[in-house]
């Protein structure tokens, strides 16, 4: 008897039996389902990013109001009041000089500056007592 084959004991005329040379895909198929299904399944939630389409505006420009502040924030971080530089210890003494009067604030600040620095500004409105703060955006235009 070689390696690899059996003998029946004579019943099939003392031949040998031969292999089954047909691989049997049925097992692999199914594990190769379930794993599809768990990829789909699992796809949607392994995306952490939020993408934001955010809104348009295309709103005329508001009018002014008689007693407005400007301050505005440049790249960089720097403060301007009213097109003018000045430092950020300044600012609270200034706030406190207009707060009688209750202005409009109106925050211009470039796209890359820090949310901090905002922060920090509208925190000493409000510790002046100022509530009235507007950001102001430029309009985009739209071409044809």
């Amino acid at each position: 008897m070689s390696f690899g084959q059996f003998n029946d004991g004579g019943k099939h005329g003392g031949r040998p039996l031969s292999a089954m040379a047909d691989i049997n895909v049925t097992p692999m198929v199914d594990v190769m389902l379930v794993l599809l299904v768990i990829f789909i399944l699992a796809a949607p939630l392994l995306t952490s990013a939020i993408r934001l389409d955010l809104p348009q505006t295309r709103a005329g420009a508001t009018a002014q109001p008689a007693a407005s502040i400007q301050l505005a924030f440049d790249a960089a971080g720097s403060l301007y009041w009213n097109q003018q530089r000045i430092a950020f210890s300044e600012l609270e003494s200034r706030l406190a000089a207009v707060a009688s009067q209750q202005p409009e604030l109106q925050l211009r600040a470039d796209k890359s500056t820090r949310y901090e620095i905002i922060a920090r500004v509208m925190a000493a409105a409000q510790a002046q007592g100022l509530g009235k703060i507007a950001f102001v955006t430029e309009n985009r235009v739209v071409k044809p």
